[in-house]
């Protein structure tokens, strides 16, 4: 009889440690998968905005710069009135200064810094994606194994835990993100 009751209570310590341990394995893996929610989240915000940042600075840098390229052209075409020349004379001035103030403060055009900002963001982003989606991986392989293996399958299989696939990148996602798409919409 006390042989009885050592044999049930071992199988019960065991089914408590085989149900907590399962109960962590899941948990571990909801929570590898929101890590990914997190970084595509991210991705979808962070991304198109520092596209629109760049984008608007390139606009203003390329305008500032045409700007003085075409007040040039014009004061030195020979084909304006005095008054005309000194008017683009303080328009070519004023652009200048405005672009002279830039350069002081910002020797190196704030163009390349932002496209390099943009194309680093970019980079660390997607690594961390991949690296939220191994994690995931990992924990579902983990728990997966935990329910497959004897004697986790017995325990597993009375509790109703069944199998989680691991991800499989959809066609979609596979496909490398155009930055000329983004920069042309």
């Amino acid at each position: 009889m006390v042989i009885a009751l050592l044999i049930i209570a071992f199988v019960f310590i065991i089914g408590i440690f085989f149900y907590n341990s399962l109960i962590g394995k899941r948990n571990q893996v909801t929570n590898a998968f929101s890590a990914i929610d997190v970084m595509l989240k991210k991705r979808f915000d962070l991304i198109p905005n520092l596209v629109e940042v760049v984008k608007q600075y390139t606009t203003y840098e390329s305008g500032t710069l045409s700007k003085i390229v075409e007040l040039r052209a014009k004061a030195t075409s020979g084909t304006i009135s005095d008054a005309e020349k000194a008017s683009l004379d303080a328009q070519l001035s004023t652009s200048v200064k405005g672009l002279m103030v830039n350069v002081e403060n910002y020797p190196d055009l704030k163009a390349n810094t932002n496209f390099i900002n943009l194309q680093t963001t970019w980079t660390e982003s997607e690594e961390q994606i991949a690296a939220a989606r191994r994690t995931y991986n990992s924990a579902v392989t983990d728990y997966n194994n935990s329910i497959m293996m004897f004697p986790g399958s017995m325990f597993a299989g009375m509790l109703g835990y069944q199998q989680i696939s691991v991800l499989d990148t959809a066609e979609e996602e596979r496909k490398n993100v155009s930055a000329k798409d983004l920069f042309n919409s």
